[in-house]
């Protein structure tokens, strides 16, 4: 299946897959797509172990990595928050608010916790904050000390050091975007792949449908290739992403409830239960709109008497020790904490009904892939032998 993506990429298909395991990456890579990992929650340490894994086990096969840099975030005109700096930043309103939920909730304390800022989940350790390039910079070293073919941040056009870098590397850089102006302002920065993401998407998004989306950006950047994203986990999706002008697709959502996702045991069998309409944006967690499930977590905050979400990187760090005791007391059905796991999701939740491996995903896309643009073909042949109106 060759593409402008293919060929540029030196892969078999044009499936392009995000996701924060290793394991997942691996397997989209073997079955010959391009494993991309998201980065953003990794030490430098730990992303130092899971590249050296990954290349262990797909050879000299490609992969990438994505990274987090925001265009802005809060502090960054002063070179960026430090975690000591949020520490002093978070209204005692927010912080009392995310107690408030926790002790409504009967969720337990982490071992070890106190009642300081520490204890209510902000970091205990000096530092860049997370989604910040301060962050993002060790992280980008560790990865172009490896063989990371593929580049792509997350929000917004990647700041000049992430391209300079990449480039020097030899490497590809890619960009989400969720307008033709985004997509416009990445290829002015020196972009060599576009990510459209349509609002359907989990994770950070804009407000348009990628049906709208997608030809907008392929004809605001030709000929620069254009991957099509937000909504896409079946081939049927993925052939109507390629009928819009897309050469290639990128997934994330899918890979969440395959066997080898590290996605938490509960907030999975969420995710299976779950309709297309069971997923909302929402700035509770990192504060940007992010596609998640609905859970009380977001019910909370969505509530008129509660306080806004923070900015970004402040929310993320505000909520941080709040989600780790969540996560670690929601295996108790019917629990507070059970209530309130969630995680980012697209609407294509509603058809990730059944615990699947990864490269059993990647065939079936292509099968069905395969049997849309037949059917497409079969279609168009019969309008042809069919002679026109007299």
């Amino acid at each position: 299946m060759r593409t402008a993506v293919t060929d540029l990429l030196g892969i078999e298909l044009p499936i392009l897959a995000f996701s924060h395991c290793r394991d997942v990456v691996a397997a989209v890579s073997k079955a010959g797509g391009l494993g991309v990992l998201g980065a953003v929650a990794h030490s430098p340490e730990q992303l130092e172990i899971d590249l050296a894994w990954i290349e262990d086990e797909i050879g000299d096969r490609p992969y990438g990595v994505d990274l987090i840099v925001p265009a802005k975030y809060a502090g960054d005109d002063g070179g960026g928050y430090t975690l000591d700096d949020v520490i002093q930043l978070l209204p005692a309103e927010a912080t009392d608010f995310i107690d408030d939920i926790l002790r409504r909730y009967e969720v337990p304390e982490l071992p070890g916790d106190d009642q300081g800022a520490a204890g209510r989940g902000v970091g205990r350790h000096p530092g860049a904050a997370p989604f910040s390039a301060g962050a993002a910079g060790p992280q980008l070293e560790i990865a172009l000390a490896h063989r990371t073919a593929f580049v792509a941040n997350a929000l917004g056009p990647p700041p000049p050091f992430l391209i300079e870098r990449v480039k020097e590397e030899g490497r590809l850089i890619g960009a989400l975007a969720g307008t033709a102006t985004h997509a416009e302002r990445h290829v002015q920065a020196g972009v060599d792949l576009i990510i459209a993401q349509g609002t359907e998407a989990g994770g950070h998004t804009g407000e348009i449908g990628s049906m709208v989306l997608i030809p907008e950006v392929v004809d605001a950047v030709a000929p620069v290739p254009v991957l099509g994203a937000g909504g896409i986990g079946r081939g049927r999706q993925m052939a109507a992403a390629m009928a819009l002008g897309a050469q290639g697709v990128w997934c994330g959502s899918v890979w969440l409830t395959t066997d080898e996702a590290e996605t938490h045991a509960v907030v999975k069998q969420k995710m299976l239960a779950a309709t297309s309409s069971d997923t909302l944006r929402s700035r509770s967690l990192t504060g940007k709109p992010a596609r998640m499930l609905r859970s009380a977590w977001t019910d909370e905050w969505d509530r008129v008497d509660t306080p806004d979400p923070l900015g970004m990187p402040l929310q993320s760090i505000l909520t941080a020790r709040a989600q780790q005791r969540i996560a670690r007391a929601a295996h108790r059905p019917g629990s507070g904490a059970e209530q309130l796991a969630n995680y980012f999701v697209g609407q294509v939740v509603g058809t990730m009904n059944q615990p699947k491996k990864a490269r059993q995903v990647v065939y079936e896309l292509v099968e069905e892939y395969i049997e849309a643009v037949e059917s497409l073909s079969t279609g168009l042949d019969r309008a042809r032998a069919t002679p026109p109106p007299t």
